[in-house]
C-alpha cells in the first residue's frame, strides 16, 4: 500500500479560506480556526487539502503554518495545493498568460522552491499539489513546466511527494497525456465531478444555471431531450433517455483513471469530488457514498469539496458527514 491510501485515503478541502477569497486579514483569521481542524478529525478523516492562491504565498504564510500545526496536533496530514499561480487561474483560464509568459513560469517555480525550503523538515504528513485544474491550450507545455517545478522541489527535498494532474481541469480522461516519472515521489492527481448534471445541477457558473430540473441520485436522467443543446455544450455524449445515474455509471466515468493506474502502476489521488448543495441532501449523500465505494475499491485517495460554504458545504450537514465513512 502506497502513501496515498495509507495516509491520504479520505480527506476534505478547505476551499474559500486562503483561496478564492478576498485575502482580508479578518476573513483569514476567522473563516478557519483550530476548532475546525479538530472537528474534521472527529469525523474520522485523515487529511485536509489546503488550496492556496499565490498572493498569500507572497504576503504572509502564517495561515499555512497554522494549518500545518493544527493538523499535526489533530493527527491529520496535509495536501498543500497551489490553487492559483502567477498568470494562471483555473476559473479564468482564457485570460491566463502562464503558458506563454516565461517570467510567470519562473515565478511559479520560485514559489515552490520557497515552500519546499520553508517546510523541508516535514515528513510524509505534507505533500504538494503542483497546480490546481490546469487548462493547457498549448498541448505539452504543462508537462514541461511541471517538470521544472518537480525538479526544483526535489533538488531541495528529494523525498517530498508531489501531485501532478492532467491538462484539462484535472480530468481523469487527460491523465494519459502526462509525463510518466519513474520516481516514487511523483504522484498523480485527478478531480471527479461526473456526471456534472448531478454534481453541478443548476450551478450558477455553468450552462446548467438556467435549468429548473432537479436531478436525484441514484435515478434515471431527467429532461434529456429538452436539454440536449446544453448537454452537447458540456460534452455529455453518454446521456440518453435511457441513462441511469448510479454506481455503475460512476464506475464507467472513472474508467480512464482506473486504466491509467493499472497501466502505469501508479496510485491515484482525487483532489476534489462532491455534489452541490442545490441537490437534495439524500442525493448528495448517496453520491458521496457511491464515489467513496469506488475510490476504496481501486485504492484511490480523495478529498471532498468542500468543508465550508463554496456551494458544496459539509459542516453542519450530518447526513453528508456520515456519508464520508
Amino acid at each position: 500500500m502506497g502513501i496515498i491510501f495509507e495516509k491520504y485515503r479520505n480527506g476534505i478541502n478547505l476551499g474559500g479560506w486562503i483561496s478564492q477569497s478576498t485575502y482580508e486579514k479578518v476573513h483569514i483569521a476567522e473563516f478557519i480556526t483550530e476548532p475546525d481542524i479538530k472537528e474534521i478529525a472527529s469525523w474520522g478523516l485523515d487529511h485536509i487539502r489546503l488550496p492556496v492562491d499565490y498572493p498569500v504565498l507572497e504576503d504572509d504564510m502564517t495561515p499555512i503554518d497554522n494549518a500545518l500545526q493544527w493538523c499535526k496536533a489533530a493527527g491529520l496530514n496535509l495536501v498543500l495545493d497551489m490553487h492559483k499561480a502567477p498568470g494562471y487561474s483555473f476559473n479564468q483560464h482564457d485570460a491566463s498568460t502562464f503558458f506563454s509568459d516565461k517570467n510567470a513560469q519562473a515565478h511559479f517555480v520560485e514559489l515552490w522552491e520557497k515552500l519546499t525550503c520553508r517546510y523541508a523538515s516535514e515528513g510524509d504528513n505534507l505533500i504538494f499539489d503542483l497546480l490546481n485544474e490546469v487548462v493547457d491550450a498549448h498541448g505539452d507545455t504543462w508537462n514541461k513546466i511541471a517538470r521544472r517545478g518537480i525538479e526544483a522541489i526535489h533538488a531541495i527535498s528529494p523525498t517530498r511527494h508531489v501531485l501532478l494532474g492532467g491538462p484539462h481541469y484535472n480530468a481523469a480522461g487527460t491523465l494519459h497525456t502526462l509525463e510518466i516519472y519513474d520516481n516514487p515521489y511523483v504522484l498523480y492527481n485527478f478531480h471527479f465531478y461526473e456526471p456534472m448534471y448531478v454534481t453541478h445541477q443548476r450551478a450558477r457558473w455553468t450552462p446548467l444555471r438556467d435549468t429548473k430540473i432537479t436531478q436525484p441520485y441514484p435515478a434515471p436522467a431527467q429532461g434529456i431531450e429538452t436539454l440536449r443543446p446544453i448537454f452537447e455544450k458540456m460534452q455529455f455524449p453518454r446521456l440518453t433517455k435511457d441513462t441511469v445515474f448510479d454506481i455503475d455509471y460512476l464506475e464507467k466515468c472513472l474508467a480512464p483513471a482506473i486504466e491509467f493506474s493499472q497501466k502505469h502502476g501508479k496510485e491515484l489521488y482525487c483532489g476534489e469530488y462532491g455534489c452541490i448543495g442545490l441537490a437534495d441532501t439524500a442525493s448528495r449523500a448517496n453520491y458521496i457514498k457511491d464515489t467513496n465505494t469506488l475510490f476504496d475499491k481501486y485504492k484511490m485517495g480523495r478529498a471532498l469539496w468542500s468543508y465550508k460554504k463554496m456551494d458544496f458545504n459539509t459542516v453542519g450537514e450530518d447526513e453528508i458527514i456520515a456519508a464520508l465513512n
